[in-house]
């Protein structure tokens, strides 16, 4: 029998996972950002989480009737993203894990390279650190598995894979995911309006530099 969309289930103390979907997509991604919006104006609501395929809802109160209300009005938003082409200095020490990206791909370095700026991602939402965006529109030979061990230190503007997702760190943090280029773009500043540089919806396409 298959799952009925959307799921509904308590999610630890006063909070609440509305699941919409079963696997990301840009339609999935726009049907998650009208509900989060929706759900920001419902009394008793503290904070809105979207992510790839849910929302979580923090907050006490929050009545089945508005909730109910706000599922079945929330219509997917018609986003007006922008495009974007963000350079990138693919491989070396930018981008050490770009050859073993491309042998678990079974692909060239090159061919890794064609693949990544020959695509238009799109921003689904932003999350992990403050800017990070999650991109969609990966090819599915390059969906890798993340690193067995994270590394501490990820510069700031790697171009990472993982798990079938595309991401730009902002700032320099740990991380798992495998990294196969460089950014001179900064993702977040905390002096600027608005402070991320992408925002879900945007569309994106990488430029070899």
């Amino acid at each position: 029998m298959a799952p009925r969309w959307p799921r509904l289930q308590p999610f630890g103390e006063g909070a609440l996972l509305v699941e919409l979907a079963a696997r990301p997509s840009v339609p999935t991604a726009r049907r998650v950002a009208a509900l989060a919006a929706a759900l920001e104006r419902l009394p008793g609501v503290q904070a809105v989480v979207p992510a790839a395929v849910s929302v979580l809802i923090l907050g006490e109160g929050v009545s089945e009737a508005g909730l109910a209300s706000a599922l079945s009005q929330s219509q997917p938003l018609r986003w007006r993203g922008r495009r974007q082409r963000i350079p990138v200095r693919f491989g070396g020490l930018e981008g050490p894990d770009l050859a073993e990206v491309a042998a678990l791909a079974g692909l060239t370095p090159e061919k890794v390279i064609r693949l990544l700026t020959s695509r238009v991602f799109t921003v689904a939402f932003l999350g992990f650190a403050p800017g990070f965006p999650y991109l969609l529109g990966l090819p599915r030979r390059l969906a890798v598995p993340r690193l067995a061990t994270p590394r501490p230190r990820v510069p700031a503007g790697s171009v990472a894979l993982a798990g079938g997702w595309l991401g730009i760190y902002p700032q320099e943090t740990p991380g798992g995911w495998r990294l196969v280029g460089r950014t001179s773009h900064s993702l977040f500043d905390p002096s600027r309006t608005p402070p991320a540089l992408l925002a879900p919806g945007d569309r994106v396409q990488l430029q070899a530099t």
